[in-house]
């Protein structure tokens, strides 16, 4: 099975992504991943990369598309992809088609986290990690047991990204709906989109989201 996961910033993609991973065998494809491994790899499109970013220009959907079919190249018979920041524009989205079809593959299914945005702000900014482990924490929902100690590790030096600011949380769910706005009609024509409340409780997203890939 092949699926898009969408979601803005914090709604816990990369969470349940993983998930799927681990309960079903799927390859989350990330554009941003993929470009960094390629990069790093010195493969024929990473080089081409890096040379358009040392440039301090935007990677085309050209290179983004080239990366996309060399991973799904990569992936074993019969095991399904999750593909995370891609497509983002209607161009990207029938570029995806394409490259699945010369694969002999399909898109089977689009899930969007479902988020409120005030909700979210909440979650994203009281958000903060053990300096030490990187274990994770939050003003609201998990603060460690004792105060200032890092139940994994005993750490006492906690930090938080510095993006996850109330300003920054908000452009970036502009950016993600303006980006998604787009692509969603030419799924739901499909009727291959399915919505999922992303603000519930990890397990339950989970569930939702099994159950859309079982039906």
């Amino acid at each position: 099975m092949n699926i898009i996961l969408l979601g803005p910033p914090g709604a816990g993609k990369g969470t349940q992504a993983q998930r799927l991973v681990e309960r079903h065998g799927m390859r989350q494809l990330s554009t941003g991943d993929m470009l960094r491994a390629a990069v790093k790899a010195g493969t024929p499109v990473g080089l081409e990369a890096k040379a358009v970013m040392e440039r301090g220009e935007l990677v085309s959907d050209a290179i983004v598309s080239a990366l996309i079919g060399e991973e799904l190249d990569a992936l074993q018979p019969g095991q399904g992809a999750i593909f995370d920041g891609y497509p983002r524009t209607a161009p990207q989205a029938e570029a995806l088609d394409a490259i699945l079809a010369s694969r002999g593959r399909n898109l089977d299914r689009v899930i969007e986290l479902e988020v409120n945005e005030d909700a979210l702000v909440e979650r994203i900014t009281g958000r903060f990690t053990c300096a030490s482990c990187g274990k994770g924490y939050h003003d609201t929902f998990e603060q460690p047991r004792q105060a200032g100690v890092c139940d994994k590790c005993g750490g006492t030096e906690f930090k938080r990204r510095p993006d996850d600011n109330e300003d920054t949380v908000r452009t970036r769910m502009a950016e993600y709906r303006a980006k998604t706005a787009p692509i969603l009609p030419i799924y739901e024509t499909r009727g291959i989109v399915s919505r999922v409340d992303g603000m519930a409780e990890m397990d339950a997203v989970t569930a939702a989201i099994e159950a859309v890939i079982a039906g």
